[in-house]
């Protein structure tokens, strides 16, 4: 990957479909979060692939395994790896695992990392239905902290599960960003990204990653228009080096994400910072 040539790090994208149709959520959860998002489109991991080469971007690209919760089997993290070395010019694979695997999933995230060359861990708490400061999930941190890659946790509000009956049996308290605050406290070392503008939680999220020397925010999820005003102030100041671009393709699209982010009042110093440079540094791309 030739970073150097790239005009931006989107490092937030999902992979929603395998190779075979395998699709990441079950039928109901995929309906509602396409009728929340506005978005049907469930692109391969070769068409993301190709839909940022387009650009001069690079993705991330994860999947979510929250097959306890759920009882959906997730899409495999070693296809996903695979895929991604495939299209490694653009592509950087993280993987999820679900923390109820306990020793089990200890063991995924250590092969997936020296095997597979997986460069971070995706959670999304309350689809997985464990909040992320139970003390179950601490051993998967731990492993993560010591192969020094990210940990990306969802925050806030989320599409998946709106309009159901009883959400889909999905708690939002699991996503208060203050929960991830223990585990910053708990495993210093460890990189975490709250990702998302946390709604309704924004302040709190702020006040964590400006806190926690370690604690960064991506700005998945919403397109920047609707971002709130404290989010940019913090973005242009006190986080300018901590705020990374993100976009949840494909319920938003790049293209989108970017246009109304040129609108934002964002200082010509911080854009190259937000879009590229800051996740550049925390992936250890450059």
């Amino acid at each position: 990957m030739n970073v150097d040539e790239l005009v931006a790090i989107d490092v937030h994208t999902h992979a929603e479909v395998s190779a075979d149709g395998h699709a990441s959520l079950s039928d109901d959860l995929v309906a509602a979060s396409a009728k929340y998002f506005k978005e049907g489109a469930r692109p391969t991991i070769p068409e993301i692939a190709a839909h940022y080469r387009e650009r001069r971007m690079a993705a991330v690209v994860f999947t979510v395994d929250a097959e306890h919760a759920t009882g959906h089997p997730r899409i495999s993290n070693e296809e996903v790896a695979e895929s991604c070395a495939a299209h490694a010019d653009v592509l950087i694979p993280f993987a999820s695992v679900d923390p109820w695997k306990g020793r089990a999933g200890v063991r995924e995230a250590r092969r997936l990392v020296a095997e597979y060359g997986v460069r971070g861990f995706k959670f999304h708490p309350s689809v997985q239905g464990m909040a992320p400061d139970d003390r179950a999930a601490y051993p998967l941190y731990e492993a993560i902290e010591e192969l020094g890659v990210p940990a990306l946790f969802h925050t806030g509000q989320t599409g998946i599960g709106a309009g159901l009956p009883g959400g889909g049996g999905i708690r939002l308290k699991y996503s208060n960003p203050m929960l991830v605050d223990d585990v910053a406290v708990d495993f210093p070392e460890l990189r975490i990204i709250l990702a998302h503008p946390s709604f309704p939680w924004q302040d709190e999220a702020l006040a964590v990653a400006t806190h926690k020397p370690h604690v960064y925010i991506d700005l998945s999820g919403w397109s920047p228009k609707y971002f709130p005003p404290i989010l940019v102030q913090y973005a242009n100041t006190l986080l300018k080096d901590k705020v990374l671009f993100g976009s949840d393709y494909p319920m938003i699209t790049p293209d989108r994400w970017l246009a109304d982010f040129d609108k934002l009042d964002i200082k010509p110093e911080v854009r190259p910072k937000i879009l590229k440079e800051n996740a550049a540094r925390l992936l250890g791309l450059s």
